[in-house]
């Protein structure tokens, strides 16, 4: 709809134009240069607030967007007060809510720091803890892990000390992100089992700190990413997302319900139930227009397919997701969607763009810290370095052993059986008999142990060969 006074083109509906503030439709208000500034201005204010707040849950990010951004401009034609300045401070914080699916990283850090200064302005320290919440999320997500940690404590001070319950739940999720990241998956477990332990009966249905989904369901699901890193399979954590998200009808949060639940068994190598999971999360993210959870689900299902032996399914879902991340200008997870593509190209036969792209993970990783990520592309490089078709036993050898030592050191224990395997499938091949059955006799055990099948039967096969 076309402004009468300065021809701005507004949404259809609108009572106010976004640009001048004057009022449209039938039921024309007087024009703001010729009513009371304060409440005409307060009239567009509540106007546009409920209409970016009506935009984000349909969800029409783009628009959604531009209600926040034009309420904020019309905000500096209120009187300065307190209520405005804390009114300028939560705008900001509905602006990152829509920005965020969109992965527009670069705005919200921008919008964040303009809430920081108004917030320490005010000695507002419930507002301020929440900046610094969403700051440590935000940092994380371009891959700066030491400014994160330090948000995501500062956040957690301020919690302590307010004993604000919602903040202290927000903050302990967003810090197991940057926990698991760097490897920290003892401190990233304790984080988020909090949440799991804490969040009960009514609280199992709320969204703390403007999170877009439960934060019962999002805390299940990081849970379950560390402890599938420690080989921790059986907890029932990850079934238990789907059935409070389903029990709700949330959709959003059912993304990762059935996220938690496909890397758990893809960690296990039970391709049937993880592909199914992941497809029904990637899916629903599709029809939520979200992109910057796209990747995320994206790269661990093609994972999925090239490992059940689906490459040519598998290839375009592990390409995707870095292409995304570059055009987001985000970082997170790089590493780690990176060794995925490297291991799809290896299954699918391009050993040298295997041998790329894991390299690449393996500097990524180096260079971010991320020391379980790097421990992956490690034992990737061992698998290229020991592929019959181009095989160097002296690289694979090393390149096993760095993964192992990482592995060992962070409680890694189904990528030490992996390691184990590999070495003792190297040795087989060099005709190291000692040496197949110091690594595999350990392989077969924690891969029972752990009941992950699909490789114990390969554990098992190996050490028959050998036999």
């Amino acid at each position: 709809m076309k402004c009468p006074r300065c021809q701005h083109e507004n949404p259809s509906g609108s009572k106010f134009c976004l640009h001048c503030g004057v009022g449209l439709g039938a039921e024309r208000p007087e024009p703001l240069s010729q009513a009371a500034p304060g409440e005409a201005w307060s009239k567009v204010m509540a106007y546009l607030c409920q209409a970016g707040a009506s935009a984000s849950a349909r969800p029409a990010h783009q628009e959604a967007i531009a209600f926040f951004e034009h309420a904020l401009g019309a905000l500096k034609y209120l009187p300065e007060s307190r209520d405005t300045l804390e009114q300028a401070i939560d705008l900001r914080f509905d602006l990152r809510s829509a920005l965020w699916p969109l992965g527009e990283i670069g705005r919200i850090l921008e919008s964040l720091h303009e809430a920081e200064s108004l917030a320490a302005a005010l000695d507002d320290e419930r507002r301020l803890g929440q900046v610094f919440a969403y700051m440590s999320t935000n940092y994380w997500l371009v891959g700066d892990h030491e400014r994160a940690l330090e948000f995501g404590r500062r956040a957690m001070v301020i919690a302590e000390g307010l004993k604000d319950a919602a903040l202290e739940f927000d903050t302990n999720l967003r810090l197991s992100f940057v926990y698991h990241s760097v490897g920290d998956y003892s401190r990233a477990i304790e984080a988020t089992r909090r949440n799991v332990d804490a969040l009960e009966a009514d609280l199992l249905r709320e969204r703390f700190g403007g999170q877009p989904t439960l934060l019962s369901v999002l805390s299940r699901a990081w849970l379950v990413l560390s402890l599938v890193e420690r080989g921790e399979f059986a907890d029932g954590i990850a079934e238990e997302g789907i059935q409070i998200a389903e029990a709700v009808v949330h959709p959003l949060s059912l993304i990762f319900a059935f996220y938690g639940v496909g890397v758990l068994y893809l960690g296990k190598g039970e391709f049937g139930k993880a592909i199914p999971a992941l497809e029904r999360a990637l899916a629903l993210v599709e029809g939520a227009n979200v992109a910057l959870w796209f990747p995320v689900i994206a790269s661990p299902l093609g994972s999925a397919y090239a490992l059940a032996g689906r490459v040519a399914e598998a290839l375009p879902l592990v390409e995707q997701p870095l292409e995304r991340l570059a055009a987001m200008s985000l970082v997170a997870n790089k590493a780690l969607f990176t060794a995925h593509l490297s291991e799809a190209y290896l299954l699918a036969g391009r050993l040298k763009d295997a041998v790329a792209f894991a390299e690449q993970a393996r500097e990524i990783a180096h260079t971010l810290k991320e020391r379980g990520h790097e421990a992956w592309a490690l034992r990737l490089l061992g698998e290229i370095a020991s592929h019959p078709d181009s095989p160097d036993a002296q690289a694979a050898e090393r390149h096993y052993r760095e993964a192992l030592g990482l592995a060992d050191d962070l409680g890694m224990r189904p990528l030490v059986a992996h390691c184990h395997l590999g070495l003792g499938r190297l040795y087989r091949r060099t005709g190291k008999r000692q040496e197949v059955q110091e690594h595999l006799s350990p392989a077969t055990t924690m891969y029972r142990e752990m009941d992950m099948r699909f490789w114990l039967e390969q554990a098992e096969r190996e050490l028959k060969e050998l036999e």
